[in-house]
């Protein structure tokens, strides 16, 4: 047992560095994915929502296709089947655009579940005393959406977080493919996979806590 732990001691100045470093990677990754995501997703939930059927039909379809439609196979498409079509990216914006595109069609759920969990009535009495629908929307029903939609939004994070890993395969240089590269050089990939392991861990574990906190508030 004591021998499984030794190539921490060992080598766990030079591991530090490499993996913060590597952490720090996917950290920017999963949240600017994420920020998109929003972007993407609230217009998807206000397409849904607007009186346009092409609007509706559109998004409609599009949470549809791409709800069924693997991660990897959007990753794979974005980074080595575009360039066909002479669209490049690199591996970073490629795995950013891939994560938020996918994620989106989760977000836009999220939204729509909570503009259900609203009362019809608040909208009815806001029209009522003279609000426009987009004061309505905008200070009646919004923040009251924001605030049942924030917990969800936090656990949608932290399963994009994780699925971030994927972008290890199109050469995105985060936790999983530092971690290969390490276990190929030190020859040590229990240790080292557990590290990094830890490392996700030590990304999601604040965010789920937050999350719980604001289920229970």
């Amino acid at each position: 047992m004591i021998s499984f732990f030794r190539p921490y001691a060992e080598y766990g100045g030079e591991w530090l560095p490499v993996l913060l470093d590597a952490m720090l990677k996917t950290a920017l990754l999963s949240l600017s994915a994420f920020a998109l995501a929003l972007v993407f997703g609230l217009l998807l939930w206000l397409f849904q929502a607007s009186s346009a059927p092409a609007l509706r039909r559109f998004a409609s379809l599009y949470i549809t296709v791409v709800r069924g439609v693997p991660l990897l196979a959007v990753l794979f498409l974005l980074y080595f089947g575009l360039p066909g079509i002479g669209v490049t990216f690199d591996a970073f914006t490629a795995a950013m655009l891939g994560l938020a595109l996918c994620f989106a069609a989760q977000v836009a759920e999220v939204f729509r579940a909570g503009m259900m969990a609203i009362p019809k009535g608040q909208r009815e009495a806001a029209l009522a005393v003279g609000f426009t629908p987009g004061q309505c929307f905008a200070f009646i029903i919004l923040p009251q959406v924001v605030r049942v939609v924030l917990s969800p939004m936090i656990v949608t994070f932290v399963s994009l977080l994780k699925d971030s890993s994927l972008a290890s395969l199109i050469t995105v240089d985060e936790l999983v493919l530092t971690g290969r590269a390490m276990a190929t050089e030190y020859f040590l990939p229990l240790q080292i996979y557990i590290a990094v392991g830890l490392c996700y861990f030590l990304i999601a574990w604040p965010f789920s806590l937050l999350s719980r906190r604001l289920a229970v508030r």
